[in-house]
């Protein structure tokens, strides 16, 4: 695991720093590089209603925020559901690239709102990434050796990005649904109903993801989940860690069993579940908090906004 500087280390004053994804909103009160100040609201794909009235509430939440300047907001707040819709900058692209498309909102505090990212895959389909790419931006601003030759970045999460830097530039990246399924099989799905009790789900990840990397195909293997619940007493603890190993290996499986290292990015309790995805293919790798790297992100967009 490695440790980044402090984050928003550049940032001068005070201001709102925030990423708004399809889960939820999370802002971030920072004075002079230091987080004074957090807190959460509804994701974009979570509320029926004025997502500027959301904004409004969960600023409220911080406290008192003094003479704050302006917001400089990542994520879906720039989809077409969001506040604006702010139009994808094309990869291959760098920083000042990404810098130069973002787009100011005129509200009682001023809003900058980055630009998403849009590629061409290797094998031709369209890609597409928002929230992401800032902290892309912000782990290589915190660890400087990723800014200089090829680099493999793994960002998991509801719709996972494993992503190709080389020499600072996004050149491409590739799309894994792996949240958002594990999400609907957990609350949709027959697959983890016929036990109960939470025991074993480290076991049951652990089975899962040998089963993903045996080379057994996904859909042939998800109904274990159920069938070892209603024929080998497994709880639905375990059934949930064996949805989660299988879905998070087969994703390891496809995007980085040839790679030699990868760097993590996102929640510790998540790229710890893909290190040992990774450790088990033989790949090493390196985590970063999501959060520290979207602050870092949002820092180097907001440094560059004429006040």
């Amino acid at each position: 695991m490695t440790t980044p500087p402090r984050s928003g280390a550049t940032i001068q004053g005070a201001t709102i720093l925030g990423d708004w994804g399809t889960s939820r909103l999370r802002l971030f009160h920072v004075v002079d590089g230091v987080v004074k100040a957090r807190a959460t609201g509804a994701g974009i794909g979570a509320f029926d209603r004025n997502p500027a009235e959301t904004l409004t509430e969960t600023l409220a939440e911080l406290g008192d925020i003094g003479p704050t300047a302006r917001i400089t907001l990542c994520g879906m707040v720039g989809s077409r559901n969001g506040l604006i819709e702010v139009p994808y900058a094309e990869c291959p692209i760098d920083l000042a690239g990404w810098r130069a498309a973002a787009v100011p909102v005129a509200m009682e505090l001023p809003v900058t709102i980055a630009p998403g990212l849009a590629c061409i895959r290797p094998d031709g389909a369209p890609d597409v990434m928002r929230g992401e790419e800032t902290q892309i931006f912000g782990a290589l601003a915190l660890l400087p050796e990723l800014a200089t030759g090829r680099h493999l970045l793994g960002l998991p999460g509801t719709h996972g990005k494993w992503v190709v830097v080389v020499d600072g530039s996004v050149l491409h990246f590739r799309t894994y649904l792996t949240g958002e399924l594990y999400a609907l099989l957990q609350e949709h799905s027959t697959l983890t109903r016929a036990g109960t009790g939470t025991e074993n789900a480290e076991v049951g990840f652990d089975a899962g993801l040998a089963r993903a990397l045996d080379g057994s195909d996904l859909l042939g293997a998800l109904f274990e989940a159920r069938s070892a619940q209603l024929r080998s007493g497994a709880s639905q603890g375990w059934a949930l860690g064996f949805l989660s190993g299988l879905l998070i290996g087969h994703e390891v499986r496809e995007g980085a069993a040839s790679a030699g290292s990868v760097t993590l990015i996102g929640d510790p309790s998540l790229t710890g579940r893909y290190a040992r995805a990774l450790d088990a293919c033989g790949v090493a790798s390196t985590a970063l908090d999501g959060d520290l790297c979207s602050i870092a992100g949002l820092g180097l967009l907001h440094s560059r906004i004429p006040v």
